[in-house]
């Protein structure tokens, strides 16, 4: 069982200061305890830092067609949608067919022209009875703050694009429940992955209320193992991951408790 990374250096510097306050209790005089009580609150801190960066090892499937999940944490949904838009271009904005909606901001009411290379953050719909080429089946996590918090990468792949987004486009967009669907407008992270085969796999760390920082451990261009650790959400927040519909066969269904980089979420057809 390790530590995260961001949480390695918190943790050693509450714990020496609890072992501070004790040695000062011990050694000195303490009449009204506030010296051993403030060394009791430093621990349980300590305690619960390292609880909550816990990063502990994980077995990795090594079957190349399976795609692991990014995350812990329980299963939304599980829901096939399809592109209906698109972020606007500076040209685009200065035309009359930009879409604002009140919580993801504005839209350019056109799909890419190929909507699974995840060039850019997409407007996304539950799709209809037909299907389609271009669907993608998108699954989201949620993460209560008991889950791990450490992010790992769903396949063997190449990090191709890393864009941060804020709700609306302001620099603190709406925070909302990370258990709510209404929580993918919240501040969020979308990383997209590109196997050695060309499939493209997009995942998007989205904060919660109180989780507001979301940290990487790669960056673009970087080469990942499926299973590599490659960023953390702190506290109580949530993961989604699209995949190409016409390549996967979802795996797991709502309210599943799922495992980051051991639970398969989609098998390549």
């Amino acid at each position: 069982m390790g530590i995260a990374q961001p949480g390695q250096g918190p943790s050693i510097l509450v714990s020496a200061m609890s072992i501070g306050m004790f040695s000062i209790s011990f050694m000195v005089s303490d009449p009204g305890g506030f010296v051993t009580l403030a060394g009791v609150i430093l621990a349980c801190l300590a305690s619960f830092i390292i609880f909550f960066h816990r990063d502990p090892e994980r077995k990795i499937p090594s079957d190349e067609r399976i795609i692991v999940s990014p995350a812990d944490g329980k299963v939304m949904f599980v829901v096939r949608e399809r592109s209906t838009g698109r972020r606007p271009t500076k040209e685009q904005r200065e035309s009359e067919n930009v879409e604002t909606d009140p919580l993801m901001g504005d839209w350019f009411p056109e799909p890419l022209e190929n909507p699974l290379s995840f060039q850019t953050e997409q407007r996304w719909v539950k799709g209809t009875d037909s299907e389609l080429s271009i669907d993608v089946f998108r699954i989201a996590i949620y993460m209560s703050p008991l889950d791990v918090h450490v992010q790992r990468s769903p396949i063997r792949s190449q990090v191709i694009a890393m864009e941060h987004r804020t709700g609306k486009g302001k620099s603190r967009g709406p925070f909302r429940k990370a258990s709510k669907k209404e929580s993918e407008g919240n501040e969020r992270v979308r990383t997209v992955f590109q196997a050695e085969d060309g499939i493209m796999i997009e995942v998007t760390q989205i904060s919660g209320a109180l989780a507001r920082t979301i940290i990487p451990f790669c960056f673009l261009s970087d080469y990942l193992e499926k299973g590599q650790r490659y960023g953390m959400i702190r506290l109580g927040s949530r993961v989604d991951i699209r995949v190409p519909a016409n390549r996967f066969t979802p795996l797991v269904e709502s309210n599943e408790m799922v495992l980051a980089g051991t639970t398969p979420l989609f098998q390549i057809e």
